[in-house]
């Protein structure tokens, strides 16, 4: 299993941004077994939460063997606190980074298929908002998107209450502006998955990723997981819902993020020699 931190300029950035990549580009098999084939492969991005960064996943959890035994490039940029949202101001199109230059990027340098079918995106907490936004505003780079706990603050606004704050950190604020203003914008998933269906009902070609959501039944954020999964499925979405005990922390996304590769139309693979497995003793 190859574990690689690269650096690269970001156009989108305009700074130098690191990224994690998992690549089982490495994998030994036992005498035996077949060689694994030799096709590109398939690209998850995966979403770190809020207070994070681009090491988080596989400090926290097993997507590394997972990753291996599926055969699948797993790619983890950093969002900052950002909610993987475009900035024109500060020069920061986190958006366009993730749904665009990235996986162009990525297939610059490594062997990775360039199917839309082949790319998925995934993310919990802050991520799994930015996963589903993303997801949703490039329907034309994601096949599939999965939310672990997302964090879906934004909610249609009371009119006697437009100009409410959003959150409680502050900079829920400063990135979305008032409830209103980011309800009615490309920065609100639903406002998105709306564009999408109307699109598809008035005839157009429109691409629909599949959704996987999850949320753990003790989460405070599962009463929004609830509102976004319904409103995804009464617009069309093939939405794929599963909630299990668990709170906002690593054991539950440790648990998901393994059904999340189970569902995504992965290859079959086998897990290669490596220090955890060496086999049966004779």
């Amino acid at each position: 299993m190859a574990y690689l931190t690269v650096n690269f300029i970001s156009k989108s950035l305009m700074r130098t941004v690191p990224v994690n990549v998992i690549l089982p580009v490495d994998k030994m098999v036992f005498p035996g077994m077949p060689e694994p084939e030799d096709k590109p492969f398939k690209l998850l991005i995966l979403l770190h939460g809020i207070l994070g960064n681009y090491t988080d996943w596989v400090n926290g959890t097993r997507i590394q063997r997972w990753a291996e035994e599926k055969n699948l490039c797993v790619v983890m940029p950093s969002g900052d606190n950002a909610f993987y949202l475009d900035f024109p101001q500060a020069g920061n199109y986190y958006g366009k980074f993730i749904g665009e230059e990235l996986p162009a990027m990525m297939r610059k340098m490594f062997k990775i298929s360039d199917k839309r079918e082949d790319c998925f995106i995934a993310g919990l907490s802050m991520g799994g908002f930015g996963a589903m936004r993303n997801g949703l505003k490039y329907p034309d780079t994601f096949g599939c998107i999965a939310s672990l706990s997302g964090a879906f603050i934004l909610r249609e606004p009371d009119p006697d209450k437009e100009d409410e704050p959003i959150g409680r950190m502050g900079l829920e604020t400063y990135i979305f502006g008032t409830m209103k203003q980011g309800w009615f914008s490309d920065k609100n998933p639903q406002f998105l998955a709306k564009e999408l269906a109307e699109k598809k009902a008035a005839g157009e070609t429109v691409n629909l990723p599949k959704i996987y959501m999850c949320c753990g039944t003790e989460d405070g954020l599962i009463s929004s997981n609830y509102v976004v999964r319904d409103d995804l499925r009464s617009k069309g979405f093939d939405v794929t819902w599963e909630e299990g005990p668990g709170a906002h922390e690593w054991n539950f996304w440790d648990t998901y993020i393994e059904k999340i590769l189970n569902w995504l139309p992965l290859d079959s693979g086998a897990a290669g020699i490596n220090s955890g497995n060496v086999g049966k003793p004779e």
